[in-house]
């Protein structure tokens, strides 16, 4: 039976935590610039410019 190591357990942290970042950095991207997404987000934007008593 291997046991890990605490250099092996890092190597593999720090290589596939690269991966699994940059993963989800494109799926928040896409998800941004969804074109369904594009009406939410201009309308969110817009949110500290409404006037409160309108």
């Amino acid at each position: 039976m291997y046991h890990w190591a605490y250099e092996d357990v890092l190597a593999f942290a720090k290589s596939w935590s690269v991966v699994y970042f940059s993963l989800m950095f494109l799926a928040a991207f896409a998800y941004a610039y969804w074109p369904k997404n594009r009406e939410r987000f201009r309308r969110a934007a817009h949110i500290p410019l409404r006037d409160e008593d309108a």
